[in-house]
């Protein structure tokens, strides 16, 4: 077989994608062959004549043969970069997006903005942590934090874990649906990028989504069923003027306004993700309010 430049190979993949329905070719090809030598994305345009090894080419081949069949990258090559962080990734779990940056971006607003109750460290929780991006960009970034994460999936959990752990990271795993291992706590922050998908939504069988666990996708007829029942119990596990936020599809930013109203939250807002979209809305649990929601 003769040997392939970079270039060649590039070229080669780009053509082999075109039928795969990414609509991010040239990313995906640059981000597998790097992997197959073992380079980053700069070096292939800075030596787009430098020759595959046979292994590098057998590799970088069959994993383009896995995208072009619809496989997502991130599973391909069992990482993706969150909030600059890298994240094992697996089958089990959601692969990070952009778009939930803005979610830790928010969470971290309001750690900075006030202080706890007490000279304690701020006490977070995200609830359905999967990857554990969420959690670990908190952790890496958040001041003075304490955070707990809690998954209802073993599998996710043991991902979330090892994520933990290379980065080094002090987070505390809990397994369990939502807040049931919690009975009794409280926190100032509560973050959670729920399942919020319709059953019925067409785009849960195009794209990367066909690979994911559809337990972490879907909600119900309306999406809203998950965010519902955490907005029940919300009151129970928030301290006096804490903070609980939700990421939610682009048009359910309304729905979910109001529900937060239902459930006596205060200080509601919705924040836009980078591509312009209702993303993320949050509220504050009263001061006052009683210790349990209704």
């Amino acid at each position: 077989m003769t040997a392939l430049t970079i270039a060649q190979a590039l070229s080669n993949a780009k053509q082999m994608l075109s039928t795969s329905g990414s609509d991010s070719i040239d990313l995906d090809a640059e981000l597998l062959l790097a992997n197959a030598i073992g380079r980053n994305r700069t070096y292939l345009y800075t030596w787009p004549e430098a020759l595959l090894t046979e292994t590098q080419s057998q590799q970088f081949f069959d994993d383009v043969t896995q995208r072009q069949a619809g496989t997502p990258v991130a599973h391909i090559l069992q990482t993706r970069e969150f909030w600059g962080l890298p994240f094992k990734v697996t089958e089990a779990t959601l692969i990070p997006r952009p778009d939930t940056e803005i979610l830790v971006e928010t969470a971290l607003e309001k750690l900075t903005a006030g202080t706890p109750e007490t000279d304690q460290a701020w006490s977070v929780l995200d609830l359905g942590t999967g990857s554990g991006a969420i959690a670990c960009a908190l952790a890496s970034s958040g001041p003075n934090c304490r955070v707990t994460a809690v998954d209802f999936s073993p599998q996710a959990l043991a991902v979330a874990k090892e994520n933990a752990q290379r980065l080094d990271l002090d987070i505390r795993f809990c397994s369990g649906s939502w807040f049931e291992p919690l009975a009794g706590e409280r926190f100032e922050l509560i973050v959670s990028n729920p399942p919020y998908i319709r059953e019925d939504d067409p785009h849960l069988s195009q794209g990367d989504v066909r690979f994911e666990p559809l337990t972490a996708l879907t909600s119900g007829e309306t999406g809203l069923d998950d965010i519902t029942q955490i907005l029940q119990q919300a009151g129970r596990h928030l301290k006096p003027n804490g903070w609980l936020m939700f990421e939610h599809g682009y048009d359910q930013a309304d729905a979910v306004q109001t529900l937060f109203r239902q459930y006596g939250f205060e200080s509601i807002e919705t924040r836009r993700d980078y591509g312009g979209q209702p993303r993320v809305t949050f509220g504050q649990w009263p001061k006052t309010a009683a210790n349990e929601t209704c």
